[in-house]
């Protein structure tokens, strides 16, 4: 037996990322068999097929077979995970509806193909940005898939939000644990630390401690770099986030496909109406992986502070899926 992948911008320099770490055995482990599917855009291809190349040469023992096509038809064919990793990148004097409508163009078509071939229990993981709005786009698509089969990826916000905690506590980020990414993976998500813990000590005592006001110190300066971390790495490196986006991805995929027991995490996922956001809207949760789903965590009531900040970023959800659907695409 083995689990048949299907990589979507396969030939881009995130899913270049990817495609060796689960090759290696780093999403499912050191004895899970993999077959990959690289679907790519015609104009793609070729650097697809040179990671196809290099992926025979690096004989992988948990690799059975790589696929290279542009037919979503044949890229989704019997998959059991699918990474939507290609989208539409902001372009210059772009409007947000237009970025918008040509993430539909990609992400409805993905949305049918995967509900006419991939495998009965697949899971669906968005990445590519709108990644929110672009999943609610696929899973409106992909008629007789449940919407809860679809996840956009707010695990590299949850990341970058440990690691900056961490630092600022002189901690391990192994010891970091609880933090909530909440609302949209954009500018306005809210990385909450109200129910994190540091080697299991509440978060906002060890920061009280080493930061005197830490409402003054989350608003201006956690909150803010979390949401902006992005662009920081755009003005530092010269182009955008590579490797850790892959490793969130992995990260996410790993856990909603092995479990994470009583661990905490954040995925962007469908709403039921839980902590007040209206439900159809894939929004960024506290969650925890049970049997091949996700569970919203509820219970952690947020503060009228915290409240602000959720609303705000659901408010934006809002919007996005109010523009889809004046487009036609939901």
């Amino acid at each position: 037996m083995s689990t048949t992948v299907t990589l979507t911008g396969a030939g881009g320099q995130i899913g270049y990322a990817l495609l060796f770490r689960i090759a290696a055995g780093d999403l499912f482990g050191p004895e899970e068999r993999v077959r990959l599917r690289l679907l790519e855009i015609p104009a793609g291809i070729g650097a697809a097929e040179g990671a196809a190349l290099e992926l025979q040469d690096g004989a992988f023992g948990l690799l059975e077979h790589v696929e290279v096509t542009d037919d979503p038809a044949v890229g989704f064919d019997g998959a059991d995970h699918a990474l939507l990793v290609g989208a539409r990148p902001r372009g210059p004097g772009m409007e947000r509806g237009d970025l918008l409508a040509a993430n539909g163009s990609i992400f409805g078509p993905q949305g049918r193909a995967i509900a006419a071939n991939a495998a009965p229990g697949v899971r669906v993981t968005v990445v590519g940005n709108p990644a929110n709005t672009n999943a609610l786009i696929a899973a409106a698509a992909a008629d007789g898939v449940p919407a809860t089969r679809f996840s956009a990826l707010t695990r590299l916000d949850e990341n970058r939000a440990r690691a900056q905690l961490a630092a600022a506590l002189d901690a391990p980020v192994a010891e970091v644990d609880g933090v909530t990414i909440w609302g949209n993976h954009s500018a306005t998500q809210f990385p909450d630390v109200a129910h994190a813990t540091v080697a299991g000590r509440p978060a906002l005592d060890a920061l009280a401690e080493r930061v005197g006001d830490v409402t003054a110190w989350l608003d201006g300066s956690f909150i803010p770099r979390v949401a902006k971390r992005g662009a920081e790495i755009i003005q530092v490196r010269g182009s955008s986030s590579v490797a850790s986006a892959a490793n969130a991805t992995l990260d996410h995929v790993r856990d909603w496909t092995l479990g994470t027991g009583e661990r905490r995490t954040s995925a962007a996922v469908v709403s039921h109406g839980e902590y007040g956001v209206p439900a159809g809207l894939i929004s960024s949760f506290p969650v925890r992986a049970v049997d091949g789903a996700w569970q919203i965590v509820e219970g952690q009531e947020p503060s009228p502070w915290a409240r602000e900040r959720i609303d705000r970023s659901v408010a934006e959800l809002v919007e996005e899926r109010d523009a889809v659907r004046a487009l036609g695409l939901i």
